[in-house]
Order: structure tokens, then C-alpha cells, then sequence
């Protein structure tokens, strides 16, 4: 997981707050999220700010809506304390039941497509062109070295090196030192200091505008529901996941997921938004650790402890360069895409998340993704004449994302 302590910062710089800054909070938020799982629920599960949340933060909630990141925060916590509300009550349970596996399916392989594609654009390998994206040339040593990067971190993926992903990032960083960017400086800038006393951005504690949420809270309120939506369903695939592969649910003896996991999850995104970060959820990466034979918090408290640690080594981590993280964007991009195995093999059923796909993929708009196959959901609902599909929780939803098509196409 050591890896997103570079690639949060690299990706939330892109709404103006110092990468510094991003660097300390994502830190604390790993570490306070961590703690509540370990200390609260008791399970091998740690967490961090989600690389899901960081892109809807950056490039949908901040840069796409045009909202202030003061703004932002205060999405991301009003977010939080619904996903607790929630997992404290049994409404989670139907809300589980009740949404549209097509969407859920969506949802994921979109974000997937997401996130791949910021990836590609971050390391300099898609760029603008008059047909939407083109192929970077390769006379750039630059394209050359994020390009080499992709498949070393495919490869080392593949083969399951372990801290692939991690040493990737290392090995991109040095090799920056050496490579040069378009205006022939080197990609890497070599830190005065290895290692410096951290300092916590003090301005970034409770960092919220409730004034402007409220203002805006016909635009706010479907980007609120739509983080919510986003974070309780993989924090619901990725916790289960994990406690049923270290057999703590999903058996006879342990049927069902502690609630007190779902309300670590949503606790640790208000404690995350208090500190100054995104959305802290629940990391996939602890399977490694129930692998490992990891059953109680002991091995997420070790996790809390390690992520402390890190903060002293920030001008370190402040030095890796965007293209040292940006293979890491496509790989776990590419990884979320695997859910493309489980679409349904009629076109009726399997309609609704590629289309959300194929607008993900072609205008970098994942909230019009959301909102487009929400209503082609409903409508082939309509279509076929299956009434019983259209819950009160879709037609919830449709209104509100018909009201934030007709907010963004005024703006």
C-alpha cells in the first residue's frame, strides 16, 4: 500500500493544494482509518485514501464541477457520515440488496477506464489531439521512459513480485534523474534532504466551507451521493473480500460482515476529510496480509505504525515525479477492469455498464458516465416491462441526476 503516500499527493496537486501538504494528510488519514479498523473492528483490513476517490476528487468534483476544494472536503465529509449513518443501520443491508448489479458493475469497470486513462495522460503517453487523444511521439526519451515503465510494472505484476507497484515508482524515479522532460530539465529533482522533521498543514485541519455546500447544494447534493455510492460499494467488495479469504465471514461461524467494519470504513472517510485528504477507505492490497495469516487488527495496527513512520521521509516522497506514478494509475486501472469478466452475456443486461464504460473512456467524465447509465438502466427497464427493477432507491436516483444534467448544461 506504501505506494499511494505518492501517487495521493501527485494526483490531488492537481487542484492547487501543495503536494506537501497532500503528502502529510494522506498520511494521517492511512494511519487514523487504519487505527479505527484495527482498534474498533478488530480485522486485518487497513486503509488509505482510495485511488477511486483521489480522481473524482481532483478531476470530477474539483475540476470538472468547478468546486472549491474547501468545497470538496465538505462533499467528501457529508459522504462519510451518511456511509456511517448507514452501516449503523439496517438500511445498508437493503440498499445492498437493492441496487442494480448492472450499475455496481458499471461503476467499477468505469472507474477502472477512469483512472487508466489519467494515467495514460499523466505519464505523457495520450495527448491532446484534434480527434480527442493521439499516441505521444517517441522521440521524447520521456514518452520512451513512462511507456518502459507500463510494461516493468505489468511484468513485476504479473510474475506477483511482491511491492511491485512500489518499486516500480523507485525505479522510475531514479531513472528520472538521468531522463529529460520537453523543456530538457530531468524529470527528477534530487531533494537538499533525504529525511526532515514533518510538518502537518495545520491550515488543512477541519478544511471546510459549509456556506458554499449549502449555496450549491442542487449541484452538491447528486456529487455527494455520487461519492457515497462510489466509496459504499467497493469498501462492500473489497472488506468482504478480504474477511472471507481470512475466513472471517462468508463461513458458518462468521456468516455475515461485522457492521462495526462498515462503520470503521465510513468513520474513517469524516476522520480522513477532518485531516485534510479524500475519501479513506478500505485497501485491497490487505488480502496480501490475510495471505500472510493475518486474523485480528494486530496486522492492521503494524500497517498504522509503518504509515507513521513514512512521514519523516516526505522530501523524499515530494521528489517522485508524476510519470514515476502514472504506471501505477493504468495498472490498477487495468486491475478494476477485470470485472469485465462478470458482465452478463445478454445484451439487455450488459448494455448498461458499457456504455458507462465507453463514456468514461472517450470524455474523461466519469459523473456523466454514472449519470448516463443510471437512466439507460431505467429506461430498458421501461422498455422490457420490468417494472419490479425500478425500486424507489433507482427513481431517488434518476431525479437526482437528471437535476445535475440540467444544473451542469446551465453552468
Amino acid at each position: 500500500m506504501a505506494y499511494i503516500v505518492a501517487v495521493n499527493p501527485a494526483i490531488l496537486a492537481s487542484t492547487g493544494l501543495a503536494r506537501h501538504d497532500m503528502v502529510m494528510t494522506t498520511i494521517a488519514g492511512a494511519v487514523a482509518g487504519t487505527l479505527i479498523m484495527a482498534l474498533w473492528a478488530r480485522l486485518p483490513i487497513a486503509l488509505a485514501p482510495a485511488m477511486s476517490s483521489n480522481v473524482l476528487f481532483a478531476q470530477v468534483i474539483v475540476q470538472q464541477a468547478h468546486v472549491r476544494p474547501t468545497t470538496a472536503f465538505t462533499v467528501v465529509f457529508f459522504s462519510g457520515l451518511c456511509f456511517t449513518v448507514l452501516s449503523l443501520t439496517r438500511v445498508r443491508q437493503k440498499i445492498i440488496r437493492g441496487f442494480p448489479p448492472a450499475i455496481i458493475l458499471g461503476i467499477q469497470i468505469a472507474i477502472g477506464a477512469f483512472i487508466a486513462r489519467i494515467g495514460l495522460l499523466s505519464a505523457g503517453i495520450a495527448i491532446p489531439s484534434p480527434m480527442g487523444l493521439s499516441f505521444a511521439p517517441l522521440s521524447h526519451p520521456s514518452v520512451v521512459l513512462a511507456l518502459a515503465g507500463i510494461f516493468l510494472c505489468a511484468l513485476l505484476s504479473v510474475l506477483r513480485v511482491p511491492a511491485a507497484l512500489l518499486l516500480t515508482i523507485v525505479i522510475l524515479t531514479l531513472a528520472g534523474i538521468f531522463v529529460p522532460d520537453a523543456s530538457h530539465h530531468p524529470i527528477t529533482t534530487i531533494p537538499a534532504h533525504i529525511i526532515d522533521w514533518p510538518h502537518y498543514p495545520t491550515a488543512l485541519l477541519f478544511p471546510f466551507d459549509f456556506h458554499d455546500f449549502f449555496n450549491h447544494l442542487g449541484l452538491l447534493l447528486p456529487i455527494t451521493l455520487y461519492v457515497l455510492l462510489s466509496d459504499f460499494f467497493d469498501a462492500t467488495g473489497t472488506m468482504m473480500s478480504v474477511t472471507h479469504r481470512a475466513g472471517l465471514s462468508g463461513t458458518a461461524e462468521h456468516p455475515d460482515l461485522d457492521h462495526r467494519a462498515f462503520a470503521s470504513d465510513g468513520a474513517a472517510s469524516v476522520v480522513g476529510a477532518v485531516l485534510g485528504t479524500c475519501t479513506v477507505s478500505a485497501y485491497l492490497e490487505s488480502l496480501a496480509g490475510a495471505e500472510a495469516g493475518g486474523r485480528t487488527g494486530l496486522s492492521a495496527l503494524i500497517v498504522a505504525l509503518l504509515f507513521a513512520l513514512s512521514c519523516v521521509f516526505w522530501p523524499l516522497l515530494t521528489c517522485i515525479p508524476a510519470l514515476a506514478t502514472a504506471p501505477v494509475l493504468v495498472l490498477v486501472g487495468l486491475g478494476m477492469l477485470g470485472a469485465l469478466t462478470r458482465l452478463p452475456a445478454t445484451l439487455e443486461e450488459s448494455i448498461t455498464p458499457l456504455f458507462m464504460l465507453l463514456i468514461a473512456v472517450i470524455t474523461g467524465n466519469f459523473m456523466l458516465s454514472l449519470t448516463c447509465g443510471m437512466l439507460l438502466y431505467t429506461g430498458v427497464a421501461l422498455v422490457l416491462r420490468r417494472f419490479n427493477r425500478i425500486t424507489p432507491i433507482i427513481i431517488g436516483l434518476d431525479i437526482a441526476f437528471i437535476c445535475y444534467m440540467f444544473l451542469q448544461s446551465r453552468l
